[in-house]
C-alpha cells in the first residue's frame, strides 16, 4: 500500500515510518510541505497514495491562544486540502484529532456521538479541521487521541523527566483528567485500521486515565528519580489557554471492534525503560 504521512517527522508521524515500514511510504513535512499553503494538496495529489494519514497539526495549546490565525491555517485549512486532495486520489484518509475538541464538563467519559465544545483555540482548530475532514472526503476517519507521548518531539514524559533531574520538587496539575498515550501503541493501532475500512469518529487512547499528577507521579517513579511531587489547582499554572477539567475519551467503540491497547502504566514503564539512556544522554 502506498501511504502518505503528514507531519512525518513528529512524534506520531516518526512511530508511523517505523510501524508501516512494509509499505510505500511517502513523508511530509516542513519545509517542503507547508499546510499553510494550497499546494500542499498538489504534494498529495502527485503522490497518488491509497492512504493519507494526516498527523500534521499545530498542537502548542498555549501558543494557539497567542496565535488562534495560525493554529486555524494549520489544523483547520491545512486539513481542509489534504481531505480534497484525498478525495480527489480516491483515496483513504485517517486525520488524527484530539480530546481537546470536549470542553470537560462531563465528568464521565466522551463517546464519539457527544457533541464537541471546545473551550481554547487550539480545540476549535482541531474541532474545524474534524468537520473538514469528515465533509470534504467521504471515506475520512477521525481519529482523537489524547496526552500523547513518544521518544521524538516535545511531550510531557519527556518534560517531567528533565524537570525531576533538575528541581527539588515538582508541581502538577491535578485537578485536569485525561488518558495517557503512547505513540507507539497509537501507530500500531493504525496499522491494523489499514485492514478495516472504517470512517466517521474513533476515540483511541492507551487503557485507563488519570490527572496530569498522578501521570507525573508514575514518570518519576518509573524513571528512578526520588524528587517530590505536589498536586496544585489549574487555576494556579496561570496558563494562557484553557484545559478541559476531564476529557477522557471513551474506548468502547474500539473494543466493539475488536482493537485494544495497553495500560497507560505499563506502556509508560516500557517507554521509560527503552528511551530513559538516550534521555539521559541529552540531559
Amino acid at each position: 500500500m502506498r501511504i502518505v504521512i503528514t507531519g512525518a517527522h513528529g512524534q506520531l508521524g516518526t512511530e508511523l515510518q517505523r510501524a508501516l515500514r512494509g509499505h510505500g511510504i511517502v513523508p511530509m513535512d516542513l519545509p517542503g510541505f507547508d499546510l499553510t499553503q494550497p499546494s500542499c494538496r498538489q504534494h498529495i495529489i502527485d503522490a497518488r497514495p491509497d492512504l493519507v494519514i494526516h498527523a500534521g497539526a499545530y498542537t502548542d495549546v498555549d501558543g494557539a491562544e497567542r496565535d488562534p490565525d495560525r493554529a486555524m491555517r494549520i489544523n483547520a485549512d491545512g486539513t481542509g486540502y489534504v481531505a480534497q486532495a484525498s478525495q480527489d486520489i480516491g483515496a483513504r484518509l485517517i486525520y488524527i484529532s484530539t480530546d481537546y475538541v470536549f470542553d470537560g464538563s462531563k465528568t464521565s467519559p466522551y463517546f464519539e456521538q457527544d457533541e464537541p465544545n471546545p473551550i481554547n483555540a487550539y480545540g476549535r482548530s482541531k474541532r474545524i479541521g474534524e468537520q473538514r475532514a469528515l465533509s470534504f472526503c467521504a471515506s475520512a476517519l477521525v481519529l482523537r487521541t489524547a496526552w500523547l507521548y513518544g521518544a521524538h518531539g516535545k511531550n510531557f514524559v519527556k518534560t517531567i523527566v528533565q524537570m525531576a533531574s533538575e528541581r527539588p520538587v515538582l508541581k502538577v496539575v491535578a485537578d485536569q483528567y485525561g488518558c495517557p498515550t503512547s505513540a507507539r501503541d497509537l501507530a500500531q493501532v493504525i496499522t491494523v485500521l489499514l485492514l478495516r475500512p472504517l470512517s466517521g469518529i474513533l476515540h483511541v487512547t492507551n487503557e485507563g486515565s488519570c490527572s496530569w499528577f498522578e501521570f507525573a507521579q508514575a514518570i518519576v517513579a518509573a524513571s528512578g528519580h526520588h524528587v517530590p511531587v505536589e498536586p496544585i489547582t489549574t487555576v494556579e499554572t496561570e496558563r494562557q489557554a484553557r484545559r478541559p477539567a476531564h476529557s477522557i475519551l471513551s474506548l468502547d467503540r474500539m473494543h466493539q471492534l475488536g482493537l485494544q491497547t495497553p495500560a497507560w502504566r505499563d506502556s509508560l514503564e516500557r517507554f521509560l525503560q527503552s528511551e530513559l539512556p538516550a534521555m539521559a544522554e541529552r540531559l
